[in-house]
């Protein structure tokens, strides 16, 4: 069969211009393989395309979607590693919301042992993204303190278990006591409920007034200036995204007296090459640990692929408590 079912954004707008429609299948390029998709991971950027805030990288899908999982269904020329039938999870540009993709062998990994096609679709984005951010960028070591914003969110669920095995202390900040006791049952050592707690004071008070070693920020705008408020000397802040905004008026004094470095990086726009790199190390060094039950991502809920529209609008709720994922086996 030539064409397959995907959602489309007719127009930049709500959750309703997202429509199920009968597009062209795509065909695997040289070292790319072709994935019959049977689960996609929903995320804060599958939004924004929606919205027309993000535009997908020049020569990729105009579907959105950025992580599946499924079966390899074809291989393109000089494909190594993979073979037709096996499990794989794979970091796509796009094109996650459709019976089938392509993406390049090496952003690809196998679905790790114990896990369901649901949960491994949860896996990529959110773990490429903490990889190579809290533990690249941030360079976070055994025994130093992470602070997570948006510690119920898929990221930061990723963030406080990877954090928790690798040996460090994680203090996550929240906007309900659910999410706060969520984020305790998930490994974190605080939880903070901001709506009633001041982050900063909290975070303090956790770390013997100390401050954080690296702070994972998601929110930008009026966060900045208390996360140097909150940072300790020689913190590191990483920088993910503005849910606040990019812009705020702040006193770049405690970059100096603390030493600070604030960073910042996306995913999205990285060549093949450097995305391959990250799937290196997380397959060393993460993959053993999914394989274990170390590790396990947390599904808020499910939805059918012609409700892709519903999948985004809780997300833009914020009433979600880890990861939500499309089934698209029966689609």
């Amino acid at each position: 069969m030539s064409t397959m079912n995907a959602i489309l954004i007719t127009a930049p707008g709500g959750s309703d211009v997202l429509q199920i429609a009968q597009v062209e299948r795509p065909r695997p390029a040289s070292g790319q393989i072709l994935i019959r998709v049977a689960a996609a991971g929903v995320n804060r950027p599958d939004v924004l395309q929606r919205q027309g805030a993000y535009a997908p990288p020049p020569g990729t899908s105009e579907i959105p979607g950025l992580e599946v999982s499924g079966r390899v269904e074809q291989l393109g020329e000089g494909v190594a590693r993979w073979r037709v039938g096996d499990a794989v999870c794979a970091l796509l540009p796009g094109g996650g919301y459709a019976q089938y993709c392509v993406v390049h062998e090496s952003n690809a990994l196998p679905v790790p042992a114990r896990l369901s096609m649901i949960e491994a679709a949860a896996i990529p984005e959110t773990y490429f993204t903490v990889w190579t951010n809290v533990f690249d960028r941030g360079a976070l070591r055994e025994g130093e303190t992470l602070l997570v914003h948006g510690g119920s969110s898929g990221i930061g669920v990723a963030a406080i278990l990877l954090a928790k095995a690798f040996g460090a202390r994680v203090v996550a900040t929240v906007g309900s006591d659910e999410k706060a006791a969520a984020c305790r049952d998930l490994g974190a050592d605080v939880a903070i409920n901001y709506r009633k707690q001041d982050f900063v004071a909290e975070t303090l008070a956790a770390t013997g007034k100390a401050g954080a070693d690296v702070i994972l920020d998601m929110v930008g705008g009026d966060y900045t200036p208390r996360n140097y408020a909150a940072a300790a000397v020689d913190g590191r802040i990483v920088q993910i995204a503005f849910l606040h905004g990019p812009k705020t008026d702040i006193d770049l004094r405690p970059l100096m007296t603390k030493r600070l470095v604030h960073t910042g990086s996306t995913l999205r726009p990285r060549s093949v090459e450097q995305k391959a790199l990250i799937a290196r190390a997380l397959e060393e060094k993460v993959w053993p640990l999914l394989a274990r039950g170390r590790c396990k991502p947390l599904i808020d809920s499910t939805y059918l692929l012609e409700r892709a529209g519903a999948a985004q609008t809780r997300m833009e709720t914020s009433a979600h408590i880890g990861k939500i994922v499309l089934d698209v086996m029966d689609a």
